[in-house]
């Protein structure tokens, strides 16, 4: 596999002052100025407060080949089975890891089944797979690709973070008998770039903040550009609840819902007493996604440590979650997912970035599974209100989309197989 092609970071240039065009200057007297001229360009629209990724890119991993996904604050991957969506996924959650600090052989266990399936080594045994990513935020789009080997040593070979035609960081590998890659970022200062090696098995880009000291403009545009990056792939709760976990009572722990919502009924018993409006919105949730009447959602403490998640019926008995159905029970926990954030989620944010300069991420696969109509339509409204919020944004995996065309607020991307 060939890494990044090496390009040193390039200096920043200066601004040429624009000509002012004759129609623009002062008119004589007798000449009156045309109202076009006199026209302000178009006002560039708002650059979002919180970062968030724009595009997914997938150049060669798994069945994709020069993929470029777009995203907005509530995603659908929708094709049929094979056709790609888990993997966009996957590749989505180890950028995520990857800015959380996380090694490469902990985010790729098995990295060969990354690889294209096609994809030949080169003269030395080599083969790999690239993955990237566009974020946006006050910065404006910045831009990370990664090149990672995974054969016959798995490590990062190169890596690239820029912002528009302006290199920020480059890495690449020139000794592979060495555990490091020799990177190269952004100074603009006595000398344009500053090199240093870093190790092979993380990703640069979180390891700037430790390096690059921010004397520069240049080195301030580098940090701000890869805080934007981190802070826009940091927050993401991947979910696949497995009802067939849920039904049964559960250890009291931490209160922080695990990725299969195995311990659905750990957290209601604590979320049910600590914000009463969100618990009230899902009460309301769970009343449309389930048969019967729902008038409240509560866990009960039983013996020996351990809780139970019931539905209160009013008049009627509580009903207990082992009684519900696989589709009921996936709609209560990804609306309790999408109602909740990083405190009740088992995730790693950013926790040197404030609450409102960030949002939540929700990856779900299989976000329709098991669900019925009603179930789906309700959910992807919860969805697209919590994004308009800005605090959360959902990429899920469909199997057939054609019920969330058009929808407001919602992008649909259609990958074959």
């Amino acid at each position: 596999m060939a890494p990044l092609a090496p390009q040193a970071p390039q200096a920043a240039q200066a601004p040429q002052t624009p000509q002012v065009p004759q129609c623009a200057q002062n008119p004589p007297d007798h000449q009156a100025a045309s109202p076009r001229s006199l026209q302000a360009p178009p006002p560039r629209p708002p650059r979002p407060s919180r970062p968030g990724l724009t595009e997914l890119r997938l150049s060669a991993f798994a069945r994709h080949r020069h993929a470029a996904l777009p995203l907005g604050a509530v995603t659908l991957f929708a094709g049929p089975s094979g056709s790609g969506k888990t993997s966009a996924l996957r590749a989505y959650e180890a950028l995520a890891r990857l800015a959380g600090g996380r090694s490469v052989g902990e985010v790729f266990p098995d990295p060969v089944a990354c690889v294209p399936e096609r994809a030949r080594p080169d003269a030395q045994h080599r083969r790999g797979f690239r993955i990237g990513c566009t974020a946006d935020g006050p910065e404006g789009p910045v831009r990370l690709d990664v090149a990672v080997q995974a054969e016959p040593d798995l490590r990062i070979v190169g890596e690239r973070l820029t912002a528009g035609q302006l290199v920020l960081l480059e890495t690449a590998l020139r000794d592979p008998s060495r555990r490091t890659v020799q990177a190269a970022w952004h100074t603009a200062g006595s000398s344009p770039v500053t090199r240093a090696p870093l190790p092979d098995d993380r990703l640069a880009t979180a390891l700037l903040p430790l390096r690059v000291a921010g004397k520069t403009d240049g080195q301030r545009q580098v940090l701000a550009a890869a805080e934007q990056m981190l802070v826009a792939l940091r927050s993401v709760f991947a979910c696949d609840p497995r009802p067939d976990r849920m039904r049964a009572p559960v250890p009291m722990g931490s209160g922080r819902l695990l990725g299969g919502c195995d311990n659905l009924a750990d957290v209601l018993w604590r979320t049910r007493e600590e914000c009463v409006r969100r618990h009230a919105q899902l009460v309301a949730a769970v009343r449309a996604g389930c048969a019967g009447p729902v008038t409240d959602v509560l866990a009960e403490p039983l013996g020996e440590g351990t809780v139970r998640a019931l539905l209160d019926r009013g008049a009627g008995p509580r009903t207990e979650l082992a009684r519900l159905g696989d589709g009921e029970l996936r709609h209560l926990a990804l609306a309790l997912v999408l109602l909740t954030g990083p405190g009740v989620l088992d995730v790693d944010p950013p926790g040197e970035v404030p609450d409102a300069m960030r949002a939540l991420t929700v990856l779900a696969d299989g976000f329709d599974r098991d669900l019925d109509g009603c179930q789906r339509r309700q959910l992807l409204r919860l969805a697209v209100r919590m994004g308009e919020r800005g605090h959360i944004r959902c990429v899920g995996a469909v199997s057939d989309a054609s019920w969330a065309e058009g929808t407001a607020g919602v992008t649909v991307v259609h990958l074959e197989p």
